[in-house]
């Protein structure tokens, strides 16, 4: 900028702010496109509450934002402190040497902009858990009603010949996928037919054995980060396998690698599960904060009730942290913490038929098939699987062909998914 005289000099370098710090958390930091976005929108949001450009940013303006967001919108205290972090990036880049941004400021405008951002005015990160407190699992109970529903709708759709039975099908088996393997939303929607294995170690679960996920949760600006996840549920092997074989063709795009496909032969997107789960919720009257991401909240305390090593569940769902993994369950102390295992006569009386709890149980298809009894492998405490692995087709003939009218008419009807 320098010899450059602008026409409004004060939005130029807001703008030219913005625009390096964004190329300094994009190209330097690599951090996720939205993540940079989102900054970016922030800044302008506390810039047009200010009314002031950076260099006359203070302590007190940030105090002004703080109490006007929590007030009149009521964020969460982990969205406060991200929008507060977002504003002290933001002033250590303007302030670093390496950037020049204080020097050119005092040539133009006769001031330099400070950090407003200190620990005596932000939300300090003191506790593992930030969520909404009434977030938690589902209830075994309400896992397999929610499950039951998922597959009377199939049936419905199935038998009256009405529109929708191709996407509900699709949807009732993705929700036993992200129970089953422990999966958050994005990862579940991401997944590819060639991401199952076979498991050396599980052989009567063929090609089923292994999940490797390519899209996990990433960090820092690192990638997405992979993980294997070793099946566990061997029901749920019936359930991917009976879709695989006898419903993901009839999207009539064989070409496409998605698992999870639409009637407009594109990828299931993650808004789209999430107004399925809705609707489903909402109809049996469940309550409003179960959300998709439960589903995974439910595997990791269903496998830790059932006795299984807490290392491998951490393992299972790519936790970094034992801690991280402890705040994902709803069980009681003494499963997860060694040391109250150790304190005298609590043994026994917390451990005793915590593995005979009845494990939750979605039948594949439109067959029914009746949950297990309480001494069933599919979640046995040592964790071994020893069910036989079913063949590829489970329907009967009549349901065959109560289907196949129903995913012709919403061929006919256009059904999106």
């Amino acid at each position: 900028m320098d010899g450059v005289a602008l026409l409004h000099p004060e939005d130029a370098v807001f703008e030219a702010m913005l625009s390096g710090f964004a190329k300094q958390q994009r190209g330097g930091r690599r951090l996720d496109k939205k993540t940079v976005k989102g900054r970016d929108g922030q800044l302008r949001r506390f810039a047009k509450f200010t009314d002031e450009y950076p260099w006359n940013w203070t302590a007190a303006h940030m105090d002004e934002w703080m109490v006007s967001l929590i007030s009149e919108r009521g964020l969460a205290h982990s969205t406060l402190r991200s929008y507060q972090l977002t504003v002290r990036l933001f002033c250590d880049f303007l302030i670093s040497p390496a950037y020049e941004w204080a020097a050119e400021c005092e040539k133009r405008f006769g001031t330099h902009p400070v950090q407003i951002c200190h620990e005596w005015n932000t939300v300090q990160h003191l506790t593992d858990y930030e969520g909404q407190g009434e977030r938690r699992p589902f209830t075994r109970e309400e896992l397999q009603k929610f499950f039951d529903y998922c597959d009377d709708r199939i049936d419905i759709a199935a038998r009256s010949r009405r529109k929708g039975a191709l996407a509900a099908y699709r949807d009732a088996t993705l929700f036993k996928v992200l129970y089953g393997w422990g999966l958050r939303r994005t990862e579940g929607c991401k997944l590819d037919l060639v991401d199952f294995h076979r498991n050396a170690s599980a052989p009567e679960l063929g090609r089923y054995g292994m999940l490797q996920v390519r899209w996990g949760k990433a960090s820092k600006g690192s990638p997405p980060r992979r993980r294997n996840v070793a099946t566990v549920m061997p029901w749920a092997v019936e359930a991917v396998e009976d879709y695989v074989v006898n419903i993901r063709p009839r999207f009539g795009v064989p070409g496409h690698p998605a698992l999870w496909l639409t009637e407009r032969g594109g990828r299931l997107q993650p808004r789209e599960l999430n107004d399925r789960f809705t609707a489903y919720r909402d109809a049996i009257g469940l309550p409003p904060e179960l959300t998709p991401h439960s589903l995974r909240h439910s595997h990791v305390t269903h496998q830790i009730e059932d006795g299984v090593d807490p290392k491998f569940v951490q393992d299972q769902v790519g936790h970094r942290y034992a801690s991280t993994t402890a705040i994902y369950t709803a069980v009681r102390p003494c499963l997860t913490n060694p040391a109250w295992l150790e304190t005298p006569g609590t043994h026994a009386r917390c451990v005793v038929g915590v593995a005979r709890v009845r494990p939750v149980h979605g039948r594949s298809s439109a067959l029914r098939s009746h949950a297990p009894d309480a001494a069933s492998p599919a979640l046995r405490a040592d964790g071994a699987i020893c069910q036989t692995r079913p063949s590829g087709d489970f329907m009967n003939t009549m349901m065959r062909k109560a289907l196949d009218r129903a995913f012709e008419r919403d061929a006919d009807l256009g059904d999106t998914g």
